[in-house]
C-alpha cells in the first residue's frame, strides 16, 4: 500500500492556479516534516516548501514565497500545496515527501526525507 499519494495536478494557463494534496496512509508515520518537491526535465529535483506537523512552522524557496502556499491538515493525516499565479517555469512533476524522524526543525532538501509519493505532473502553458 502506497503511503504517500499525490493529487490534484493538471495543465493550466500562465496565471492560473492549482491545489495539489498529498495524503498519508493510515500506515505512515505521523511525520513532524512534510514538504513539496519539483523536478522540471533535464534539472535536479529542487524544494518548493515544507511544513512542520506539530509546530505548523513552514518553509519556502525563495523565488516561490507568496506565490505557493503549504498547509496541513493533521485530523485527515493530509498536505497541501496551493499555486497561484502560475508560471511557464512552474512546469514539472510534483512530489510530496515526508520525515518520520524526530524534528524541531525541517530542512528544504530531498536528502532529508526518506518517503516519498509518486508524484502529479503540472504544466503551466503560455
Amino acid at each position: 500500500q502506497e503511503q504517500l499519494v499525490e493529487s490534484g495536478g493538471g495543465s493550466v494557463q500562465t496565471g492560473g492556479f492549482l491545489r495539489l494534496s498529498c495524503a498519508g496512509s493510515e500506515y505512515l508515520c505521523r511525520p513532524d516534516c512534510m514538504g513539496w518537491f519539483r523536478q522540471a526535465p533535464g534539472k535536479e529535483r529542487e524544494g518548493v516548501a515544507v511544513i512542520h506537523a506539530r509546530s505548523g512552522q513552514t518553509t519556502y524557496t525563495p523565488s516561490l514565497k507568496g506565490r505557493f502556499t503549504i498547509s496541513q491538515d493533521n485530523a485527515n493525516n493530509t498536505m497541501y500545496l496551493q499555486m497561484n499565479s502560475l508560471k511557464p517555469e512552474d512546469t514539472a512533476m510534483y512530489y510530496c515527501a515526508a520525515d518520520c524522524r524526530y524534528s524541531d526543525y525541517c530542512i528544504l532538501s530531498p536528502e532529508n526525507f526518506g518517503y516519498w509519493g509518486q508524484g502529479t505532473q503540472v504544466i503551466v502553458s503560455s
